[in-house]
C-alpha cells in the first residue's frame, strides 16, 4: 500500500511509547542534580538510581517481546502503558533513594516493553519503500522526549527544593495521552495471521484501507511463537549482531545523556546553570540527525547509515577529550557535543529497522526485546560506572572510554550489517536462507541481495 494517512497516525501512536523512554531518562538528569545533595547520596546511590530504569528494560524487553508475539500486540499496548502511569505519579512521593530505584525499575520494565511492541506495530503496517524512515523516524520522538524533559526540568527549578518531585512525577501526563489515544488502535493483521487468523486480518486491512486490499504475505497456519527460535536456522547471527551493535551505541550514549549536566560542569559551565542550559540546547540539536538519516537510510541503504556515523561519533568524544582541559569557550564545547550528537542520533534509527526487518513475524517481538533487553545490561553498567569513572579517573579518560566503545561498534558493524534497503518483510527476514555472501549492492529491480 502506498504511504497515507493511517501510517502517519500509527507514527505517533507507537512513538508516543519513544517519547516516553526519551523523557524519563532525561528528566532524571537534571532531577538528580537536584536530589542528591537533599538525601546526600554517595555515587553508588546515585549510580543505582541511574541505572535502574535500564535494568528494568532488560527484563522489561525480554519478557514484552516474548509476550508481543504470544499474546498479540494491542494487549501489550494498552498494559504497557498503564504501568507508565501507575508507576510515573508515586515518585512525587519517595522518602527513601532506595524507593526511586525501584519506581525507576518498573518504568525501566514499561519502557523495555514497549520497544518491541511499538516497532513491530510499525513494521507490520509500513510499506516497503517507506519502512525504513518510518521506523528510523521513530527515534525522533525519543529525541522529542527527551529533549522536552530538560525543558520542562530546567523550567521546573524555579520550584525549589521539591522540583524534582514534579519532574519525575510528570512523565504521568503523556503516558496518560498515549493510553487514550493508543485504545483505537487495531491488532497487527500479520501476527494475527501468524496464529491461523488470516480472515480476521484480512478484515482489519480492509477496514483500513478498502475492500480490494488483502494481505500479501503467505502463513503456515497458526504460526508457533518459541523464544529460542532467535537462535535457530540461521537467526543467531542476526540476533548477535543486534545485541553488539545495539550495546554499543546505547552504553557511552545513555551515559553521557544522563549525566551531561555534570560533564559540562567539569568543563567549566556550572554557573548560572549552564549546564542544564547546555544539555537542553544539545538535545533539540539531536533531532537534526534524524533528517538526512532517515533519507539517506532509503536512498543508499542501511549499512553506511549506522557504519560511519560510529566511526565519526568515537572521533568527536576523543577531541573531546583531548580539549577537556584546556578551558574551551562555551560554544566550542557545545558546537563538538552537537556535532557528536547529530552523528549518534543518525546511527540509533537502525535500533528499530535492523530488528525488525531480520526476523519473521512470529519471532520479531521476541527479536527486538532481546536486542533491547541485552543493549539495556550494556546502558545500566555504564550509567552506573559513569559517575565513579568520572570522580575517580576525570573526564579526559571517561571520554576516551566512550570513545572506545563506538570504535569497537564501527568494527562490528563493519563486518556483520547487511543491506535490506527495498526488500519486503518477507526478503529480508529470509536473508538468513541465503548461502549467498552480503553484499551491500542490492539488485537494482528487486533490491534482493
Amino acid at each position: 500500500m502506498p504511504l497515507g494517512k493511517f501510517h502517519f497516525q500509527m507514527f505517533f501512536y507507537t512513538g508516543g511509547g519513544a517519547f516516553i523512554d526519551g523523557y524519563i531518562i532525561g528528566i532524571i538528569a537534571v532531577a538528580l542534580a537536584v536530589l542528591q545533595p537533599q538525601f546526600d547520596m554517595s555515587l553508588t546511590v546515585v549510580g543505582m538510581i541511574a541505572m535502574a530504569m535500564y535494568v528494568g528494560m532488560f527484563f522489561g524487553g525480554i519478557l514484552g517481546g516474548y509476550l508481543t508475539d504470544l499474546i498479540g500486540r494491542k494487549k501489550m499496548f494498552i498494559l504497557d502503558l498503564s504501568i507508565f502511569v501507575i508507576a510515573s505519579i508515586p515518585q512525587y512521593f519517595v522518602t527513601d533513594p532506595m524507593q526511586l530505584v525501584i519506581l525507576r525499575f518498573i518504568l525501566g520494565f514499561a519502557a523495555g516493553a514497549d520497544y518491541p511492541i511499538s516497532a513491530t506495530y510499525m513494521a507490520e503496517f509500513a510499506p516497503s519503500k517507506h519502512r525504513g524512515a518510518l521506523l528510523g523516524g521513530l527515534i525522533a520522538l525519543w529525541y522529542v522526549g527527551y529533549g522536552m524533559s530538560f525543558l520542562v526540568g530546567y523550567w521546573m527549578l524555579a520550584l525549589g527544593e521539591d522540583s524534582w518531585r514534579w519532574m519525575l512525577a510528570s512523565s504521568a501526563i503523556p503516558a496518560i495521552i498515549i493510553l487514550l489515544a493508543r485504545i483505537k488502535m487495531p491488532e497487527s493483521p500479520l501476527w494475527l495471521a501468524s496464529k491461523g487468523k488470516e480472515k480476521g486480518a484480512n478484515a482489519i486491512i480492509q477496514g483500513i484501507f478498502g475492500k480490494d486490499v488483502v494481505l500479501s504475505e503467505s502463513f503456515e497456519a497458526k504460526e508457533k511463537t518459541s523464544f529460542m527460535d532467535m537462535f535457530k536456522n540461521g537467526y543467531g547471527k542476526w540476533t548477535l549482531f543486534i545485541a553488539l551493535f545495539w550495546t554499543l551505541q546505547v552504553a557511552p550514549a545513555f551515559a553521557i545523556a544522563t549525566f551531561i549536566p555534570e560533564v559540562l560542569g567539569q568543563l567549566g559551565f556550572a554557573d548560572g546553570n549552564k549546564e542544564y542550559l547546555g544539555s537542553t540546547i544539545m538535545s533539540l540539536f539531536y533531532l537534526v540527525g534524524l533528517i538526512p538519516a532517515v533519507y539517506l537510510v532509503e536512498k543508499i541503504g542501511r549499512r553506511p547509515v549506522l557504519i560511519w556515523p560510529f566511526l565519526v561519533s568515537a572521533i568527536i568524544l576523543v577531541i573531546l577529550g583531548i580539549t577537556s582541559s584546556w578551558q574551551m569557550s562555551f560554544t566550542y564545547s557545545i558546537t563538538l557535543f552537537v556535532i557528536y550528537g547529530i552523528f549518534n542520533t543518525s546511527m540509533n534509527i537502525h535500533q528499530w529497522i535492523y530488528p525488525n526487518e531480520l526476523f519473521p513475524t512470529k519471532i520479531r517481538g521476541t527479536a527486538v526485546g532481546f536486542g533491547t533487553g541485552m543493549s539495556r545490561i550494556g546502558a545500566s553498567l555504564s550509567t552506573f560506572l559513569f559517575p565513579m569513572i568520572l570522580a575517580n579517573y576525570g573526564l579526559e579518560m571517561t571520554l576516551y572510554v566512550c570513545a572506545g566503545l563506538f570504535f569497537a561498534g564501527f568494527l562490528i558493524s563493519l563486518v556483520m550489517a547487511p543491506e535490506t534497503r527495498n526488500m519486503t518483510l518477507e526478503q529480508t527476514s529470509a536473508l538468513n536462507k541465503s548461502n549467498d555472501k552480503l553484499s551491500n549492492k542490492p539488485d537494482s529491480k528487486t533490491g534482493i541481495i
